[in-house]
């Protein structure tokens, strides 16, 4: 059990900076600003080790909350500040169907981290991985269909709306991100106990 919870706590760790650009207040000019700046702090502080591990999520995480920070702060670029869900929506989509038609999905980094060396190209693991990572990629699509739906009918839909959608995409994600897993790791072990029983 704490060890499911400290895989959760790592997985959340490491979607912390997008998080906090849903939870905290972006409302006004001034304070989307502030949390773009607090995103980047962020994504350093909590992401260095992976960061320094070459996590390619990590890095374009920090990449996009530097160029959201240069583009707000040094250029005012206001059509950015409008536009945000869609482009902070899709960028972290397409980041993550990058990772997976490279053949690095940003799953299996976070598995290899954890794994011993000669665990790292296992093809079960491998497959189970990038499983993963095509679930987020369909799932996030979802907010950023959203974002998109938004923009175009501003009126539809309560603002609040789009909030719980895309609070509910990460819950639900991480939920079944941990269930995956915890029904992967019981099937290895039954395989384990039954070799050695024969």
């Amino acid at each position: 059990m704490i060890a499911e919870l400290m895989e959760i706590l790592k997985f959340v760790l490491g979607f912390l900076p997008w998080i906090l650009l849903l939870v905290l207040p972006t409302d006004s000019w001034d304070a989307l600003r502030k949390v773009v700046v607090i995103c980047l702090i962020a994504s350093v502080v909590f992401s260095w080790k992976d960061l320094r591990n070459r996590f390619i999520l990590q890095w374009c995480t920090l990449a996009f909350f530097l160029f959201c920070a240069v583009a707000f702060y040094g250029f005012e670029w206001i059509w950015l500040a409008r536009h945000m869900g869609i482009v902070a929506n899709g960028f972290l989509t397409g980041v993550i169907w990058f990772t997976v038609l490279i053949g690095q999905p940003f799953a299996l980094q976070y598995a290899r981290a954890d794994l011993p060396q000669e665990r790292w190209y296992d093809t079960e693991m491998i497959r189970g991985c990038r499983f993963i990572s095509i679930f987020w990629g369909t799932l996030l699509l979802v907010p950023t269909v959203l974002a998109v739906f938004q923009l175009y009918y501003p009126a539809a839909l309560s603002d609040r709306f789009y909030f719980y959608v895309n609070l509910l995409c990460i819950i639900f994600g991480i939920f079944y991100t941990t269930s995956y897993k915890r029904k992967k790791r019981k099937q290895r072990e039954a395989v384990s106990r039954s070799a050695v029983r024969s």
